[in-house]
C-alpha cells in the first residue's frame, strides 16, 4: 500500500517539480519570443539546437532532449519543408536518415543564438556563478535519481493489469 502522506524530503521535492514546471513554461515563452523573428518556435529551436554541431538521427534527437521521438520527427519535417533541415543517408543505420541543417537552418540557428546570448546575459546578470553551478549540479542529481528510480516499462504495464 502507498504511503498516505510525503516525507519532509517528498514535500520539497514535490515543491521543486512545481517550480520546474513554472520555470518549464517561463522559459518556452521567453524561447517563442527569441525565435519568433526568425519566424520560429522554441520546439523548432530545440531541433535546430540539436544540429548545431553534427547529423543525428530523429530518434537520437529525442533522446537527447527527452523529446517523443515522433514529436521531434514532425517537427522536423515541418523543417525540412521550410528549407532548414534536409535528410541524408545514415551511414550507421541503412533506415534512419540523419538530420542536418542547410544553409537556411545555419542562418536561423545563428541569429536564434545571437538573441539568446544577449537575453541569457541579461537574465545571468541578476545571478551569481556559483549559485548557477549549483543549481545545475541539483538538477543533474534530480534527474539522475528520477532516472534510477524509474521502473522499466514492461512493469509499469504489468501493475496496471493485475490492478
Amino acid at each position: 500500500m502507498a504511503p498516505r502522506s510525503r516525507t519532509t524530503v517528498g514535500h520539497a521535492f514535490t515543491q521543486l517539480i512545481l517550480e520546474v514546471f513554472r520555470l518549464n513554461g517561463r522559459l518556452l515563452s521567453a524561447g517563442d519570443a527569441l525565435t519568433s523573428p526568425v519566424r520560429q518556435t522554441s520546439a523548432r529551436w530545440q531541433v535546430l539546437g540539436a544540429l548545431d554541431e553534427e547529423g543525428q538521427t530523429v530518434a537520437e534527437i529525442g533522446r537527447r532532449m527527452g523529446l517523443a521521438r515522433q514529436s521531434v520527427q514532425r517537427t522536423s519535417d515541418l523543417l525540412e519543408a521550410d528549407g532548414l533541415v534536409s535528410y541524408a543517408e545514415n551511414p550507421a543505420h541503412q533506415r534512419a536518415k540523419l538530420a542536418i541543417l542547410t544553409a537556411r537552418g545555419r542562418a536561423a540557428l545563428d541569429d536564434i543564438t545571437s538573441r539568446q546570448i544577449e537575453w541569457a546575459n541579461r537574465v545571468a546578470s541578476r545571478l551569481t556563478e556559483a549559485d548557477l553551478q549549483h543549481a545545475i549540479r541539483t538538477l543533474l542529481e534530480v534527474r539522475e535519481a528520477i532516472e534510477a528510480a524509474a521502473l522499466p516499462a514492461g512493469r509499469i504495464r504489468s501493475k496496471r493489469r493485475s490492478a
